[in-house]
């Protein structure tokens, strides 16, 4: 027992390390992609990766800042026009909503969200890294959005520089060629790191460098609060709390599948909430679940919260001690490493069936897509989600159906009442609705009242519905009122479950209990015998002798 004990504390070590290495470069390129600096990178990846692994509920799972929260961040302060506490609040709000869905418990219900929404969003930070890089590849200013570097690529590339250009691309060779077992001991991002570097300062080139990096415990403020800039600071707090909460879940699922445990969703945001929360506090750009820092922790030997917490405790001695040989990294190496980040995050499965992929999904894909790299962020998520339910709203109507049947549908049952039918205009008819019965199908009930005229009684079968919402009910009941207002007898068939619903709901009201029921055939019974009447009636009209008229002696 005890060297199972032992050997889970070497593994969580050496998995704590060896994430704590790969998340050191991330952490200073993210913190200078956001605009928010090195420093701040720093301090998100320390304090989130510290409390997110003690109080979340994925344990071997390592958190930090990652790209799509990057660019958001990137976003709001350029929103804010550089206003850092303005970002902050919404960073610390953002924890705070990330605990209140952990809270309520919806972080099961992440996993509900279209994957093609999931895919166009991914590929498109992916492609909104790649083209931030372009200028400090090239030696120039960076730039603030993906548009703006496409627009100002001309003047960048009529200015490059040489020295810029050779270390970006011998970071990027570096990453993108190291051979994976070489990588698995040291990962390929802190061999580009260092190297380039060392090429910079050994060869004295003129490049842009990280600068000074704060060394020390960053210091707990409370952000300012600008009510002025309210709704703005509300609405990318969400923005990064949903996709801090997607981001994270999604790579728990990732460590389940590796580890084969299971992670618990509503705990995982509370931790990933604190920690968020605190970031926004010290001034440390937000985080979620990394994937990469994840996986190479597992892959490590990390099975317990003691390697995220050595991950951090890591990046707190390089913040302590190392921070002036930070400080002399050059900006193209950073750039280089992110544009791996920015390929990595591409969504391969997807682009890899683009051509047969169905149409409908490869909108919605192509959608977030565009408007992720184009127009905004939160705009692209929520046109997302809304059109792939519409999508999802008009297949589930295709599979419904709402049949209406008549006499010769009883197999012969009504022969007699078909025969007289000339005489009395008496009808049956049966309205069978397959497949769910919701909003989407609802106004094909109120289409179907049009068909029926003439009818004397009608049976709605409701057997073959697999659930029922507000929408339907309430069209239900409007098809009931109808019918009864043109003296039509109404029977129906739904399931024991749903005749329940109804009744709680006030259904009863409308129509009778007793002509509610659970199976097809004593509703078809009925509506035999309810014919009858009717029709002994009508026999009935025709030979009672009109008042006044002479009657044979």
């Amino acid at each position: 027992m005890q060297s199972g004990l032992a050997a889970r504390l070497r593994g969580d070590l050496f998995g704590g390390v060896t994430a704590g290495i790969v998340a050191l470069p991330l952490a200073l390129a993210f913190g200078v992609a956001s605009g928010a600096g090195a420093a701040a990178g720093l301090y998100g990846a320390m304090v989130l990766g510290f409390f997110a692994a003690v109080f979340g509920g994925t344990p071997t799972q390592i958190s930090g800042p990652t790209g799509p929260m990057t660019v958001v961040t990137a976003a709001a302060l350029v929103a804010f026009q550089g206003d850092l506490p303005s970002v902050m609040m919404a960073v610390a709000l953002s924890g705070v909503l990330q605990m209140v869905l952990g809270v309520i418990r919806v972080g099961r219900f992440v996993r509900f969200i279209p994957y093609p929404v999931i895919s166009g969003f991914m590929s498109g930070i992916g492609v909104i890294i790649i083209l931030l890089q372009i200028h400090p590849l090239l030696g120039a200013h960076s730039v603030s959005s993906p548009l703006q570097s496409v627009l100002t690529l001309g003047p960048a590339l009529a200015q490059t520089s040489l020295s810029s250009l050779f270390l970006g691309a011998l970071a990027m060779a570096i990453v993108f060629l190291t051979p994976a077992r070489i990588s698995r001991v040291l990962p390929s991002p802190l061999i580009a790191l260092i190297a380039g570097t060392l090429v910079s300062v050994i060869l004295g080139l003129d490049v842009a460098t990280i600068g000074a990096i704060p060394q020390g415990l960053p210091e707990l403020r409370l952000p300012a609060f600008n009510p002025a800039k309210l709704r703005e600071i509300l609405g990318y707090a969400l923005a990064l709390a949903v996709l801090g909460t997607m981001d994270t879940l999604l790579t728990s699922l990732v460590a389940d599948s590796m580890t084969k445990e299971r992670h618990n969703p509503n705990r995982e945001l509370l931790g990933q909430g604190l920690g968020n929360m605190l970031c926004g506090l010290v001034g440390g750009i937000p985080g979620a679940g990394a994937t990469m820092r994840t996986v190479v922790n597992i892959k490590a030997g990390g099975t317990t919260r003691l390697a995220g917490a050595v991950h951090a405790v890591l990046l707190l001695a390089v913040l302590l001690g190392l921070g002036p040989l930070a400080s002399r990294i050059p900006m193209p190496v950073l750039a280089g490493i992110l544009v791996k980040v920015g390929v990595d995050i591409l969504d391969y499965r997807m682009l890899g069936i683009l051509r047969r992929a169905p149409r409908q999904d490869l909108a919605v894909m192509v959608t977030v897509f565009a408007i992720t790299v184009f127009v905004d962020l939160i705009v692209a998520v929520a046109a997302g989600v809304t059109l792939a339910s519409l999508l999802l709203t008009y297949r589930i109507t295709r599979q419904s159906s709402i049949d209406i049947q008549g006499e010769e549908e009883f197999n012969g049952r009504l022969s007699e009442e078909r025969g007289l039918q000339a005489v009395t205009d008496f009808a049956v008819r049966v309205v069978t609705v397959s497949g769910p019965f919701f909003f989407g199908t609802s106004a094909s009930m109120q289409d179907a009242v049009a068909k029926l005229a003439g009818t004397r009684v009608l049976v709605i079968n409701c057997l073959k519905v697999p659930f029922m919402d507000l929408s339907a009910i309430f069209a239900l009941g409007e098809m009931v009122e109808r019918m009864r207002d043109a003296h039509v007898a109404v029977l129906l068939a739904v399931t024991d479950q749903h005749r329940k619903r109804l009744l709680e709901l006030g259904f009863g009201a409308l129509l009778p209990e007793d002509r509610m029921y659970t199976e097809h055939e004593p509703a078809l019974a009925e509506a035999l015998r309810l014919a009858e009447e009717d029709l002994r009636a009508a026999r009935a009209a025709e030979h009672r002798p009109v008042k006044g008229s002479l009657q044979p002696m």
